[in-house]
């Protein structure tokens, strides 16, 4: 049976995508552990959705393809429900079915057969599933191809024939009430071998032994001719044998010489084969059980080969194809789940709106940090704002007070671009952007992390690595960066390092306290004309923060002048009554 290769939800199958992969530190600086951990309780569902949004690619394909099957898991609550409860019950039957085949053959025949239950309940999730995503009014192209694998799959693995294999195959125990075994006997009639005749869905009528016998010896004048059971002996309970050393073969030896008994108990299907097992001296009638299994299951090696054969032929479908997928829709689910919570709570989040042809165009309208919603601040007590890139805003140097909120806006701007980039709504009334192949951050590092180098040399190095790396498509965001050493030397350094930025066009938010360096926007952007940089500042009055935003320069010392204000630190206020 050919399969197709495997489907993707989160991965379409496009030429020439490639991802990169989200630095540890920038996932730490971005906060994404600790939106992630509000999604899930489940470490490998935690895994899964901070390996999908820290691996990010520029093609904007991949985001709307994503983005559309999550408007599609949030728009239907029931399908979500739905394929929760199929996906658990799936699991439940991949990891205690198919996956323990090798375990089931070593119990035996039963144990295996008894399996087929659990066969039969992964077919009715598969065709479940299917029923589930044709039936609502999925939109996107990616459930809807999901959709389609899985009928494809469905056909492909025939799954009509598998249900007629099922049917055949499998056996209730409480169907099974006998077994016909034959006994070989030597020339002194001794029992030497056991033969399995057939196994029965009806109990034997108890008769006398000598009129069994009786009836063995007189039809038609003589002793049955070959082996084949011909259905008119009768049944002699196996209780009333006696036990002791050799019992079987003196009791045949000495109640009939007779080659074939009917032993009551034993479980199966009726099996025309015969095969024989040897019955080692010396046991006694205890151990007959143990070669009647013997015996039965060599007897079903064939029926035990068919079976083995058929669930492997489904169990790439159902481990592979199918079970690969589950993680995936987890994804979509716990994000879903998330975000229409967020909402009911008031909180605003939109679609993202994917923007193609250069330039690294973004604008954003209405946005605020996540991480804000997460710590349980109401919508209203949330101050939002407005802001874009484009090629007169490639680089944006944002000043503002201590304690303003640069740090918080530097950070939801990165949140955004990976939230989007996932397929997940973000936080902001609208937002348009083109795509960034990553995203880097720059922000002060642990002391322990900082001891060989010094924080300047540290910081040096990390800038530079990042520099490297990002690309005109990348997403640059600084925080206070070379500010651990005095204002020369820090200036000197940032100055230097805007400029490069400017040189390949890298969307930047540099937030920092050198409000010189915004000042000097007019000299940095001389030698870019293909990039500009631009200054930004979060406004304050009179020593109270707005949080909002403000294309505008730096306020410079005003700021200084209104904290000191506020804390009663001015020369005037200090000596006033001196």
């Amino acid at each position: 049976m050919e399969m197709k290769s495997k489907y993707s939800i989160l991965y379409p199958d496009i030429e020439g995508v490639t991802y990169k992969q989200l630095s540890e530190t920038t996932c730490h600086d971005l906060a994404l552990d600790v939106l992630c951990k509000n999604l899930t309780d489940d470490a490998k569902e935690y895994k899964l959705i901070m390996e999908t949004i820290s691996h990010m690619t520029e093609n904007p394909q991949v985001a709307e393809y994503r983005q559309k099957i999550f408007c599609d898991i949030l728009r239907l609550p029931d399908v979500r429900k739905r394929m929760v409860e199929l996906f658990d019950k799936f699991e439940f039957i991949r990891s205690y079915g198919v996956h323990h085949l090798n375990i089931d053959e070593k119990k035996g025949l039963w144990h295996l057969l008894r399996r087929m239950d659990e066969l039969n309940d992964y077919i009715s999730c598969v065709e479940a599933m299917q029923e589930c995503l044709t039936e609502n009014a999925v939109e996107s192209e990616g459930l809807k191809g999901f959709a389609k694998y899985i009928n494809e799959l469905y056909h492909a693995a025939n799954f009509g024939e598998m249900k007629a294999d099922i049917a055949a195959l499998k056996v209730h125990s409480s169907e099974v009430k006998s077994v016909t075994v034959g006994i070989n006997v030597n020339e002194r009639f001794e029992a030497t071998g056991l033969g399995l005749i057939s196994i029965n869905n009806k109990q034997f009528k108890k008769s006398g032994i000598v009129k069994s016998f009786a009836d063995a010896i007189s039809a038609k004048g003589k002793i049955q001719e070959g082996t084949d059971w011909n259905g008119n002996m009768h049944f002699q309970p196996v209780e009333s044998i006696p036990e002791g050393e050799d019992a079987v073969s003196e009791f045949f030896t000495r109640k009939a010489k007779l080659n074939l008994v009917h032993l009551a108990g034993f479980g199966g299907a009726s099996v025309s084969q015969e095969t024989m097992a040897s019955i080692a001296k010396g046991d006694s009638m205890a151990n007959l059980t143990f070669y009647l299994s013997e015996v039965a299951n060599k007897m079903l090696d064939t029926l035990l080969k068919k079976l083995r054969d058929t669930l492997s032929k489904y169990a790439n479908v159902a481990v592979m194809n199918i079970s690969q997928v589950i993680p995936e829709f987890m994804y979509y689910i716990r994000f879903a789940e998330f975000i229409e919570k967020q909402m009911a709570q008031g909180h605003t989040f939109c679609e993202a709106k994917v923007l193609t042809g250069g330039g690294g165009q973004m604008e954003a309208k209405g946005f605020y940090n996540l991480k804000l919603a997460v710590s349980g601040l109401k919508q209203e007590d949330i101050v939002t704002n407005d802001l874009a890139f484009d090629k007169d805003h490639t680089v944006y140097i944002l000043t503002g007070a201590n304690r303003g909120g640069k740090t918080t806006i530097t950070q939801a701007v990165g949140i955004m671009y990976v939230l989007a980039q996932g397929g997940i709504f973000v936080p902001a009334s609208s937002f348009a952007y083109q795509p960034v192949d990553c995203v880097y951050t720059h922000f002060p590092a642990d002391e322990d992390k900082t001891l060989d180098l010094g924080r300047l040399g540290e910081e040096c190095i990390r800038f530079k690595e990042n520099y490297t790396a990002c690309t005109k498509d990348s997403l640059y965001l600084l925080n206070e960066s070379f500010s651990t050493t005095s204002f020369e030397e820090g200036y000197y350094i940032a100055k230097d390092a805007v400029k490069a930025l400017l040189k390949k066009s890298v969307r930047t938010i540099y937030n920092t306290h050198m409000h010189k360096l915004g000042e000097d926007i007019d000299e940095l952007n001389l030698e870019n004309p293909n990039a500009q940089a631009s200054s930004i500042v979060v406004q304050s009055e009179e020593g109270k923060r707005s949080f909002k935003l403000e294309v505008a320069p730096p306020k410079g010392l005003s700021y200084a002048r209104d904290i000191a204000e506020k804390y009663g630190v001015t020369y005037e206020m200090l000596t006033d009554g001196m």
